[in-house]
């Protein structure tokens, strides 16, 4: 039976069904919110907060990821939705829109009796306008893997995080928030680049999906400039990444990653306006996702790394570059998923964990 909640009461229904039902009943349908923040001008800590609904499940959820030092940062946070899905809140972690796509306070307490990986009290405020992305949908036969909108902006953090009783002081951190909404079977996605870069002149940001044999999917993002301006759309993306082991050798990523430490390469933006980038980085792990199931066929590969960046036309910066999924021919040689895009096909048994 169908549910009139709070939210209800509200115009802004975009299907004819209560707020708390989407448009699919599906279980990897979730809305999340993604922060990321990290030093402007050297590789350094690393610190990310999540906050997803998932209706389906009637649950939410906020993960805490990241490095302090070269300590990873890793907890889940999780609660019972019942109508409340606008209380973004879940045991420790408080989210608060101060003014919408402008601010953003973000808060993780230790004081609730809930052991948390990092305290925070940081503050996320716009340096650009937000971009958003064009829907997205990805099938594998006749089964949606893929489908969602989804937004980003880069943004200035201040704040303070404390980790072991010690507390260290956030000024004018760059990083990345994200909005987005749809479903997402993440582990069934064969590959997956988001790129966030910043740079004085402002953000450049991208998402792409390309299957197997990198035939390409979808291709979607921006140039969005820190002086106001309207964003610039990307008209073409390509990349040419490369995977680094511990003594910064290229190293191919085999199965589960095990001698990667790091990445390094060079990405180009054609925007619609005719401008050019390149793009070249290098960087190391910030977040790995094989920690999340650790050799297991369907966890997926790859995850976040901090990168420090060289335009094309000397401009320096940092970014986060995640490159993940679990299957490609260039980043993922060996197969890791069941039922893959395009055909929905489980790769042959004798090449899988």
């Amino acid at each position: 039976m169908a549910r009139y909640d709070a939210a209800d009461e509200r115009f802004g229904h975009q299907i004819p069904e209560p707020f708390r039902n989407t448009v699919l009943h599906h279980q990897d349908w979730r809305e999340s919110l993604f922060f990321v923040m990290h030093p402007t001008d050297q590789l350094g800590d690393v610190y990310i907060l999540t906050l997803a609904n998932f209706p389906a499940r009637s649950e939410m959820d906020s993960l805490q990821l990241g490095r302090w030092g070269s300590t990873p940062l890793l907890a889940r946070h999780a609660r019972h939705v019942n109508g409340d899905h606008d209380d973004w809140s879940v045991g420790p972690v408080q989210i608060d829109i101060v003014e919408p796509r402008k601010q953003v306070r973000l808060r993780v307490s230790g004081i609730s009796g809930t052991k948390v990986p990092l305290e925070m009290d940081v503050t996320y405020t716009a340096r650009v306008q937000p971009y958003q992305l064009r829907r997205g949908t990805m099938k594998a036969g006749y089964e949606v893997v893929w489908d969602q909108s989804h937004m980003f902006q880069s943004g200035w953090y201040n704040g303070t995080v404390t980790h072991g009783g010690e507390t260290k002081q956030i000024n004018n951190w760059w990083g990345q928030r994200d909005h987005s909404w749809g479903i997402r079977t993440h582990s069934r996605c064969p590959m997956w680049m988001w790129l966030a870069i910043h740079i004085p002149e402002g953000m450049l940001a991208v998402w792409c999906w390309e299957l197997p044999n990198g035939a390409r999917l979808y291709t979607d993002g921006c140039f969005s400039p820190s002086d106001g301006g309207e964003p610039v759309a990307i008209r073409e993306f390509r990349h040419d990444l490369t995977w680094l082991d511990a003594a910064g050798n290229p190293t191919s990523y085999e199965r589960h990653g095990e001698q990667v430490h790091g990445l390094a390469g060079r990405v180009t933006f054609l925007l619609e306006n005719g401008r050019g980038i390149n793009v070249d980085a290098n960087g190391r792990w910030a977040q790995r996702y094989d920690v999340f199931n650790p050799g297991k066929p369907n966890s997926l590969g790859g995850g976040l790394s901090e990168m420090l960046v060289t335009t094309s036309d000397g401009q320096r910066g940092t970014a986060i570059y995640e490159v993940t999924g679990a299957w490609h021919h260039k980043y993922f040689p060996l197969p890791r998923g069941e039922r893959l895009p395009p055909d929905g096909v489980t790769p042959p048994t004798e090449q899988r964990a």
